[in-house]
């Protein structure tokens, strides 16, 4: 559709303020984890691509890249070669790109050095693989980061991309930077470089540990209930927050989203789907039960499925192996955040004294926290099964290495007699350290007294026994989020 340049122009003067010589206004100066791959990737490019910031709505994507246009005018680029349009706007989403950046020239000649391209919502972009195929091909003078809360979008346009783009993917805040968000004075925990730490402790950092970290567990509970987005963090209620949640960002994901990008016509349908999934979260998918319920096809439910994953809402965790056995397997679905369930089916502060509902929003957050941490590293994660329906809530395979976590939130202390399905797997695979993320404190550091290895437990296994460290969920989730920035070792 045909827009005028002096609309276009009118609207990308209001996004680009530094056209005008003014600061960028309400620009948090704390910065995500993200923030330096991105910039990295814009001022010195490891390959000739563009990189995408992928995530869900409201995460933080376009304070991301505001702050990588204010980092970049702080270098010494000139404001003229900067452009940030987002095409959630309606007049630019009828414009189209091409016409975007014609009257982004007519306003601001171009100036000496590259151009930035900081596109917001280029999902909205008509056939979008395609363009930023041709730019990194055929414009060598221009870097774009973009950014979507529905990519990748169509198997074709991945296909089209392959080494045109790379992927940032954004998760929910991490423990660690909504305590930041939030401005809390807490005392300071040690700092660790790494999980593998924890094994050359002394007891007394243990000791110092779980009495610092005391002052964590009530807030790692609002965590909890407010969620990991940016906006539901710095509300003044728990009730506030999770409509927020509920209203501002879920629903317009399924109500909005699907139908705009996806051409979803069975919007309940869909919806019924994803509060199945909220119940369920943290479970073993069962398609025939969901079909069952909702009276749907497993196709379709299959599709629907398959969007809410690609709009950054659920998490599929295959079992571990290979083969056919994994493709026959059921998935593990775990939803992008913990607080969406309660914000969801409307639970509000209730799985706080529910243990088991608190135990299943602590196994997600987990999860989410090691697969920020890990993805980097194209990390494998998978849960797994053995003997007896022995299981292994999550295991993390990074550069040919197996590293299991079990999550036991609860108040019971824990011990070797509810681990068997840690044990088996760290025998069987000759895993030399696994981890059980536990509720109380008082349970931080090593397991004494576990089994050694026996050659029918573990053939050719050598008679040293694997060694597993207890971590309060808290602590964990706090140094998965702090080691997420620069300058830690993995």
């Amino acid at each position: 559709m045909r827009v005028s340049k002096e609309e276009l122009v009118a609207v990308l003067a209001q996004f680009n303020p530094w056209w005008r010589g003014e600061a960028i206004a309400d620009l948090p100066k704390w910065r995500r984890a993200a923030f330096r791959e991105l910039h990295t990737w814009l001022t010195a490019p490891p390959a000739p691509r563009a990189v995408m910031l992928s995530g869900a709505r409201q995460i933080g994507k376009t304070t991301l890249t505001l702050q990588a246009a204010d980092a970049l005018l702080r270098a010494g680029v000139p404001a003229a070669n900067i452009l940030y349009a987002t095409f959630d706007h309606p007049i630019l989403k009828l414009a189209g790109i091409d016409a975007v950046i014609d009257a982004w020239r007519e306003r601001e000649p171009r100036a000496e050095g590259p151009e930035y391209l900081l596109l917001d919502e280029a999902q909205f972009i008509r056939d979008w693989g395609t363009w930023v195929k041709h730019q990194v091909d055929f414009r060598k003078d221009r870097r774009i980061a973009f950014t979507g809360s529905a990519m990748p979008l169509v198997e074709a346009d991945q296909e089209s991309g392959v080494g045109r783009w790379h992927t940032i993917r954004l998760t929910t805040l991490s423990f660690y930077e909504y305590l930041q968000i939030k401005r809390l004075q807490l005392p300071e925990l040690p700092k660790l470089r790494s999980l593998r730490d924890l094994f050359d402790w002394a007891p007394a950092d243990f000791y110092r540990a779980t009495d610092l970290g005391r002052d964590y567990v009530g807030h790692f509970h609002e965590y909890l209930l407010r969620g990991g987005f940016p906006q539901t963090a710095q509300v003044d209620s728990v009730t506030q927050a999770q409509r927020l949640l509920r209203e501002d960002i879920i629903d317009k994901v399924l109500k909005r989203d699907m139908t705009a990008l996806f051409g979803v016509r069975r919007v309940l349908d869909l919806e019924h789907t994803f509060l199945y999934l909220c119940l369920h979260d943290g479970g073993l998918l069962d398609m025939v039960d969901l079909c069952s319920n909702l009276e749907v096809k497993r196709p379709t439910a299959q599709h629907f499925i398959e969007l809410l994953e690609a709009t950054h809402l659920i998490y599929r965790l295959a079992p571990y192996g290979y083969g056919k056995d994994v493709l026959r397997a059921r998935f593990k679905i775990y939803l992008a955040d913990a607080a969406i369930a309660p914000a969801v089916m409307l639970k509000g502060k209730a799985i706080l004294e529910d243990a088991a509902a608190l135990g299943v929003a602590t196994e997600t957050a987990v999860f989410k926290h090691l697969f920020a941490r890990y993805y980097p590293q194209n990390v494998r994660f998978s849960y797994w099964r053995g003997k007896r329906e022995h299981e292994v809530d999550l295991v993390a395979e990074v550069g040919g290495e197996l590293i299991p976590f079990e999550v036991k939130y609860r108040a019971q202390h824990t011990g070797a007699r509810e681990l068997k399905g840690l044990i088996e797997l760290c025998q069987a695979k000759r895993i030399a350290r696994g981890y059980v993320v536990t509720k109380s404190l008082d349970d931080f550091g090593p397991m004494q007294g576990l089994p050694v290895p026996t050659a029918e437990s573990a053939p050719g296994a050598t008679t040293s026994a694997t060694q597993i460290m207890r971590i309060p969920a808290p602590l964990l989730c706090y140094w998965m989020g702090a080691t997420e920035l620069p300058g830690h070792a993995e």
